[in-house]
């Protein structure tokens, strides 16, 4: 869990922007816990929205406006019905922000693996790897500009790359940087993702409408 400090708050036509002291990692849709302050509430929002300009309200026809001629770092937007607030300073206010990904399983790396029966320490092992996975491909994602669910993977080729990914982690086990190999010829050490596994998730290629 990742907590910010917020410096400034505002709400205009029912939409609530914070700044916080340092940028926050959160992306839209996904929800952020407010504390510390009395308006808004404390709670949990869907961020709508992060702006880097000074918000000016709603137009008719539902459009958020901005001040393009004041750039605003580190803001989050979320929508909470209530009386206008004009942007001004807070202390002791702070914004919560938790991502748990829970695409796969260990069981499902299990399987790829070919581990037909896994004892009390590999099935934790294997929920280890699987969280490992879910949370890297998640946050690989998000860094190339996807919005996912962080309950279901958004297609079975992104599903079958965290598994992959997964597996890759599992395979590793009792090694420092390269898998562990029994072959006189030695290993080659990993230098990094799997081709096969980018592909599929879709990394780093950035986002397109």
């Amino acid at each position: 869990m990742a907590t910010y400090q917020i410096t400034f708050k505002q709400r205009l036509d029912n939409y609530v922007v914070v700044q916080t002291l340092t940028e926050p990692d959160v992306a839209i849709g996904q929800p952020v816990t407010i504390a510390g302050l009395t308006d808004p509430p404390n709670g949990s929002y869907t961020v709508y929205a992060l702006p880097e300009y000074y918000f000016i309200g709603v137009d008719s026809q539902g459009d958020l406006l901005f001040d393009y001629n004041w750039s605003i770092p580190n803001q989050v937007m979320f929508y909470e019905a209530g009386d206008d607030i004009t942007r001004g300073a807070v202390t002791g206010g702070t914004l919560q922000y938790t991502q748990t990904c829970t695409w796969i399983t260990g069981t499902q790396i299990g399987t790829w693996l070919g581990i037909a029966l896994a004892s009390v320490d590999e099935t934790a092992f294997l929920a280890q790897c699987a969280t490992s996975a879910n949370n890297f491909i998640y946050r690989r994602r998000q860094e190339s500009g996807y919005t996912d669910s962080l309950t279901s993977a958004p297609s079975g080729d992104v599903e079958l790359a965290t598994i992959m990914m997964g597996g890759s982690i599992y395979r590793q086990r009792g090694a420092i940087d390269q898998f562990a190999s029994f072959s006189d010829m030695g290993t080659a050490a990993v230098t990094g993702l799997s081709p096969l596994i980018k592909q599929l998730a879709g990394i780093p290629r950035p986002a397109v409408a």
